[in-house]
């Protein structure tokens, strides 16, 4: 019995090294790609002929001040996109032009934050191409298959998607949506 519970216990020590060290090594990755996106896109920014956001690859910087987040948006919205930033939803409209930007990124990572924002906090989004200012209008708590959110409506709209409820355990329910106007 002695010998049986000597090896579940390195079992257990083995297996908690192991999430620990998976932990590490995802946030060291995500730190490192947001550090070399920054990068990139200063030297877009310092160029007068920079390429256009596009459909591929950096589209900009994402930051709201008040929640102190700053972060990297990439085209798509796969796995590892969504592991190392957030993603600009494919279909929606680009910064800077008429529709509905749709933005999505983890609730335990990057849009943690998320929780604490307020009606009339700026969102700030930087491109290659300027910088794009937004006041959010709405919150709100929809179901995973309302996509009607992401939808334009006429204007430069900004909407940030993220599941909810932030402390959920496990695959939530539902999604927390940001909509936000924007501000000439």
């Amino acid at each position: 019995m002695n010998r049986v519970s000597r090896w579940t216990q390195r079992l257990l020590f083995t297996c908690g090294v192991s999430a620990l060290a998976y932990c590490g090594f995802v946030l060291l990755d995500a730190a490192m790609f947001q550090r070399s996106e920054r990068r990139q896109l200063e030297r877009l920014t310092a160029h007068a002929d920079a390429p256009p956001a596009g459909t591929e690859g950096l589209i900009g910087r994402l930051e709201i001040p008040r929640l102190g987040v700053s972060v990297i948006v990439m085209e798509g919205t796969d796995t590892t996109t969504l592991r190392r930033s957030v993603g600009h939803v494919s279909g929606t409209a680009l910064p800077g032009k008429p529709g509905n930007v749709g933005i999505s990124g983890h609730r335990d990572t990057f849009f943690r934050p998320l929780r604490n924002i307020r009606r009339n906090d700026v969102i700030t989004l930087a491109t290659s191409l300027g910088v794009y200012r937004y006041r959010v209008v709405s919150t709100k708590i929809v179901t995973p298959s309302d996509v009607a959110v992401l939808d334009p409506n006429g204007s430069e709209l900004l909407t940030l998607v993220t599941c909810y409820p932030f402390y959920f355990v496990g695959s939530a329910p539902s999604r927390f949506i940001v909509r936000a106007e924007r501000v000439i």
